[in-house]
């Protein structure tokens, strides 16, 4: 899908720069990564076990329903990471370690692991924005973020009803989404054979048993109230997965290549990772052992092959070549994305809007 940009000699040279100067200037030190990573390891499985356990030990309903949240904070936040990086590949130097981990991890939050790697591999890493290109684009019809794309009548109140239609967003992955690529064709897995499907059920069933059958039977809790532990994670979590999310790639600023009558990308590969990327306090260390990454999104898209306790460091080496040529990164605060996200929404809600960017 490389193929399909557009080549322009400039962006081609400025890749070669900031590669170049990334080489030179960027210092990794295997022993330190080594201990950094288990470091955040250690750190988040503690708080995942912690709040799990506490499932099992509270009495009281309505704090068994605040643990079951923080179980879902603190898992989702070990996912955010782990489970990326083991998806690139960056953490051991075994693929199939990686690969054996990353499933683990995404077991654990009720995804199927498979189709989302393919899908966040093979096309949103080629092309982020890109309409034809980009399975992130293709979640639902109720959010409309791309200039020229089709309008219905309800997204004139979308930036209205965003954040709550957004608390539904991991039920819908977990139980509907998945389940809809499982049996629909699509362009991204080339086999759903026997063993595909197994994996998926398997994978679907230990979620269930883990987070629901389990604190079912050996918790102090009734049905009803670990059915709403279970629905109140799911909420509480999906507002902030998908803000995170969507504050990536879809704030003021971030741009929406479009395609010719072939199916080419009118913009380079370069400048369609750089310009349709958003950073959330790209050079904030606790930032980035926070979300793992996923705030230093250019970065990210540049170098998928580095590990993301390097992206501060990674990022002053970025943003100082792509200044030098006139390149202005898009960042923002976590919540000013947020706000920014929000009046995207706002801007989209009519039917033609100048003044959002496409190329």
């Amino acid at each position: 899908m490389k193929d399909r940009h557009k080549q322009i000699l400039s962006d081609s040279l400025l890749l070669k720069s900031i590669h170049d100067r990334v080489e030179q200037e960027l210092t990794i030190d295997p022993v330190k990564t080594s201990q950094l990573i288990t470091l955040k390891f250690v750190f988040y499985l503690c708080i995942s076990v912690i709040c799990y356990s506490g499932i099992f030990m509270i009495q009281q309903p309505i704090l068994f329903i605040g643990c079951f949240i923080l179980y879902g904070f603190s898992s989702m936040l070990f996912a955010f990471n782990f489970a990326h990086d083991f998806s690139h590949n960056t953490v051991f130097k075994n693929k199939r370690a990686n690969n054996f981990c990353y499933t683990v991890l995404y077991t654990l939050m009720g995804a199927h692991a498979k189709a989302w790697k393919q899908r966040h591999i093979q096309s949103h890493h080629f092309a982020p924005n890109v309409e034809e290109y980009d399975s992130d684009l293709k979640i639902s019809k109720l959010i409309r973020v791309i200039p020229n794309s089709k309008y219905y009548w309800w997204h004139k109140f979308q930036h209205i009803y965003a954040t709550l239609a957004y608390t539904t967003y991991s039920l819908f992955w977990v139980f509907i989404k998945d389940v809809v690529i499982l049996f629909s064709h699509d362009n991204y897995t080339t086999k759903k054979n026997f063993y595909y499907h197994l994996t998926f059920w398997f994978q679907k069933l230990v979620y269930i048993g883990y987070l629901f059958i389990l604190p079912f039977e050996f918790s102090n809790q009734t049905w009803s109230v670990v059915l709403i532990g279970f629905i109140a994670m799911h909420l509480c979590q999906s507002v902030f997965l998908l803000f995170t999310f969507f504050i990536t790639h879809h704030v003021e600023g971030t741009e929406y290549p479009t395609t010719n009558n072939e199916g080419e990308i009118n913009t380079s590969w370069v400048m369609n990772q750089i310009k349709s990327s958003n950073d959330l306090n790209p050079f904030s260390k606790t930032a980035n052992f926070i979300f793992g990454g996923f705030n230093n999104h250019i970065a990210h898209h540049l170098f998928p092959n580095v590990h993301h306790v390097h992206y501060p460091e990674l990022n002053k080496v970025v943003y100082r070549v792509l200044n030098e040529n006139g390149i202005q990164p898009n960042e923002t605060s976590y919540f000013g994305g947020i706000v920014s996200h929000l009046r995207l929404l706002k801007k989209m809600s009519s039917v033609e809007n100048p003044q959002l960017t496409t190329t």
